[in-house]
């Protein structure tokens, strides 16, 4: 019986010895009772260990370590193992360690001995510490984009959000998190056409999505015009999660907005100052020949006796003429051969004046004409005769497309700070259609049929209005009607007086 409790401890005991990481047995009292084979190769010699306490060994120390250091006592206590991690510094070089303490009970269940494991884990701590200097470096870079990065599982839970997201998207990532998936930041349906491009080789093969424009809606539930470059993450063939990179395109749609209608004014500009030099030269090669035949008919005209039929040829001829010198007249107001007479004028009084200056009840018989002026001055610089020509011209073509019947309202107002007077020229007529809407400042463009209009009116209204400063567009078009409003430098001297 004894011969095979002899084998039963040899055999334990070689389990022991054999155990890749050094390991020694403690006794209640710390004292180092056994180590095994690795503990020697990294430690040395049992002579020397065997017998001293733990702390006298791995510290040099008399003191023992505090219950704060070593789980010594917890793991007598308890009867549970226990470990701790330590850092180790030999030779100067940093070293960690891993140590395990189990305890070894007795027949009654009481622990009798501990045994000591110790795992150099100095390669693994290493690693870590480069691993986490890389997620730094990656939280880092992620953070500091300027583009919105959202990255989500295949649910659409969002896992990540860096601070351009967040400002783009109206949420923090907390708020996301607990309430929205990544398919509330698109209209109805483009989250999955989103998935379908990107299980598609045909949009930058498949998994990945090159920029493409998508709309995205904020928080506040506004529509935003942006770009989006987007790519599945695989783990294998499956697919675990996906990632974009958010970018908002208002700013440069608004910059390129800008640049287009600075070329179309650019353009407009260049196209007005060519035509206007050939209108004014034919304006005076024709003028002359006109004045000669209006004087020789009216001559003719009077030379002959009432009941004469050629009288009616001639009175054909003179109208022709007028009707002529009248498109000479426009030529040569578009080319502005003279020189502006500025002054500064208010504003107001300039649109009362111009309206008493149209003639033509016909026209304005069954027309409401409101007027919505302040009775503040606003000073501009301008001649006072063109800007005449500029009111009649729009009134007019405000009559012409109510044929007669409506409402025509015309409103002035100011932005003191900003610099500028505002006048509105608003009708009630069909509107203005799409097509036409580019080409209405367009020398010669006219949707009048042949010789009711020549195309000059409004865009010498625009030649005008640029010539001071100021700028005109079309503020609205519908089938509702048209409103045109011009922009005005406000003069100093109107803002001192307001002061």
């Amino acid at each position: 019986m004894a011969k095979e409790n002899s084998k039963e401890n040899d055999w334990r005991y070689r389990i022991f010895d054999s155990l890749s990481y050094p390991t020694l047995i403690l006794d209640l009292d710390k004292n180092i009772l056994d180590v095994n084979s690795s503990f020697l190769e990294k430690f040395g010699s049992k002579k020397g260990i065997l017998g001293k306490k733990c702390h006298e060994h791995f510290f040099q120390s008399s003191v023992p370590c505090s219950s704060m250091q070593c789980p010594f006592q917890k793991v007598i206590s308890e009867k549970k193992g226990r470990s701790i991690l330590m850092r180790v510094i030999q030779d100067d070089q940093e070293r960690w360690e891993d140590r395990v303490f189990s305890p070894i009970l007795d027949d009654k269940g009481e622990v009798a001995y501990l045994r000591e494991s110790i795992r150099d884990v100095t390669q693994i701590k290493t690693l870590e510490k480069e691993l986490k200097g890389v997620q730094n470096l990656f939280e880092k870079v992620v953070q500091s984009s300027a583009s919105g990065i959202v990255a989500a599982d295949m649910k659409g839970n969002a896992l990540l959000m860096n601070r351009a997201a967040e400002e783009l998207f109206g949420y923090s990532f907390r708020e996301f998190i607990h309430k929205k998936t990544v398919r509330d930041f698109y209209p109805p349906g483009v989250a999955k056409e989103i998935m379908r491009k990107l299980r598609s080789d045909e949009y930058g093969g498949k998994g990945k999505l090159t920029n493409i424009k998508v709309e995205i809606i904020n928080s506040r539930n506004e529509k935003i015009s942006g770009e989006i470059a987007a790519a599945i993450i695989y783990q294998g063939d499956k697919e675990v999660a996906t990632m974009g990179i958010y970018t908002d395109l208002t700013e440069k749609i608004a910059v390129e907005k800008k640049l287009e209608e600075t070329q179309r004014r650019l353009m407009q500009s260049e196209k007005m100052a060519s035509i206007g030099q050939l209108a004014a030269g034919v304006a005076h090669e024709i003028n002359n020949p006109l004045t000669g035949i209006l004087f020789y008919a009216t001559m003719a005209m009077e030379s002959r006796d009432k009941d004469d039929p050629i009288r009616e040829d001639l009175n054909c001829i003179i109208e022709d003429v007028h009707r002529c010198k009248g498109i000479v007249k426009d030529l040569l107001v578009y080319s502005r051969q003279s020189s502006p007479a500025k002054d500064l004028i208010d504003l107001n009084s300039v649109v009362v004046k111009s309206l008493s200056l149209i003639h033509d009840q016909k026209l304005f018989g069954n027309i409401k004409i409101n007027k919505i002026m302040p009775d503040e001055e606003m000073m501009i610089h301008a001649d006072r005769q063109q800007l005449n020509q500029v009111i009649i011209n729009l009134v007019m073509n405000a009559g012409d497309a109510m044929e007669g019947n409506g409402t025509l309202t015309l409103q002035t107002y100011c932005n003191r700070e900003a610099g500028k007077a505002f006048l509105e020229v608003s009708d009630s007529g069909c509107g203005i259609s799409k097509e036409h809407l580019p080409h209405i400042f367009d020398p010669f463009f006219t949707t009048k049929e042949l010789g009711k209009g020549t195309g000059l009116g409004l865009s010498t209204v625009y030649g005008i209005i640029q010539e001071i400063g100021g700028d005109i567009s079309v503020k609205k078009t519908d089938s509702t009607g048209t409103t045109f409003l011009i922009e005005f430098p406000l003069h100093n001297k109107g803002i001192m007086n307001d002061v």
